[in-house]
């Protein structure tokens, strides 16, 4: 298998496990993982968020780790990139509003490259209008936006995962097994025990 090279992106108060585990796990089988942040360089710092489900009627959240970036998002380039993943949480919120940021996932999409996306990345599909058509998984406050983007709503369990053309989407890090193994299965990425 020869390794990817997938562009990570995230930023502040993303949640913190949709941000770790999948830029480690990605690493751990061979792919080049660059994590990026709009308005962010190679070294700086964006703080996540824990969210849990804890019987509220929604989430709660705490604070999360410091994650540091290993790449630019200025330098982000998706033709040099095989993949983007996505991570969730409140950041994908405000990184819809971004220009640059919904041009990138165009990017990717029409060019037909895997992309996963997990909790609330799926206001960021929305905003590319990028999934007419799809069936998309997301964080269930997502739900309208799914369909107001013209995607159908994937309300499956929260530890599940569902692919459609080249989305993988989960509604949340609970997902990360079965999230993570899809994506790796669009990435054709082959693990020998």
């Amino acid at each position: 298998m020869a390794a990817k090279k997938i562009l990570f992106l995230t930023g502040d108060f993303a949640e913190d496990y949709e941000t770790m585990v999948p830029f480690q796990a990605l690493q751990a089988v061979g792919h080049v993982v660059d994590a990026v942040c709009p308005d962010k360089k190679a070294g700086d710092r964006i703080k996540t968020a824990i969210h849990d489900f804890e019987g509220d009627q929604t989430y709660t959240e705490k604070p999360g780790h410091l994650f540091a970036l290993n790449a630019s998002f200025e330098d982000a380039d998706p033709r040099q990139y095989d993949a983007l993943a996505i991570a969730g949480g409140r950041a994908p919120e405000y990184l819809r509003l971004n220009p640059r940021v919904i041009d990138l996932v165009r990017q990717f999409a029409e060019a037909g490259k895997p992309i996963a996306a997990i909790c609330h990345a799926a206001q960021l599909l929305a905003a590319a209008d990028v999934i007419r058509g799809k069936r998309i998984s997301a964080y269930p406050a997502c739900a309208p936006e799914v369909k107001l983007a013209g995607g159908e709503f994937a309300d499956i369990p929260v530890d599940a995962a569902i692919t459609d053309a080249k989305f993988v989407t989960a509604p949340a890090w609970p997902a990360h097994p079965e999230w993570l193994r899809q994506f790796l299965v669009l990435l054709g990425t082959r693990i020998e025990l």
